[in-house]
């Protein structure tokens, strides 16, 4: 029995600004499918070289007050950044809140515009503690 990974589906109240963050992660779009008769559009991002490796963000045309406003049972997105620091202060820079800050050099905790927490590894050995990360509380839950 053969098994092959697709994607991680997670729906999103407003899609302009999901695909923005998914963005400022480094996240591409690879495509985008619009359904009239279901009255929905599903975004596909995905680290580039990495496609076959997609988020699907999946929106409702006619709005979704369904989602719960803690996605915590969603469990979280992970990926691994070059460096956690610059990936962090990139993300800080646009307004985005490391809810868990990479104080060990080696793991930061986001959250989407939609709540989904999202994972932050650093490639390879972390790195040294520095500042203002070291001392840097965590914000909300993650």
């Amino acid at each position: 029995m053969g098994l092959t990974y697709l994607h991680t589906m997670v729906r999103v109240k407003d899609l302009e600004t999901s695909i923005a963050f998914y963005e400022l992660l480094g996240l591409k779009k690879t495509r985008q499918y619009d359904n009239e008769k279901g009255r929905f559009t599903l975004v596909f991002m995905a680290p580039p070289g990495q496609e076959e490796c997609p988020v699907e963000l999946t929106y409702n045309w006619d709005g979704d007050d369904a989602l719960p406003s803690d996605s915590r049972h969603f469990g979280h997105l992970a990926y691994r950044v070059d460096n956690i620091y610059e990936t962090c202060q990139h993300l800080m820079d646009n307004g985005v809140t490391i809810n868990r800050p990479p104080r060990d050099g080696h793991m930061a905790f986001v959250r989407s515009p939609d709540n989904i927490s999202v994972e932050l590894l650093q490639a390879g050995d972390a790195l040294p503690a520095a500042e203002p990360w070291a001392s840097m509380e965590n914000t909300g839950h993650w």
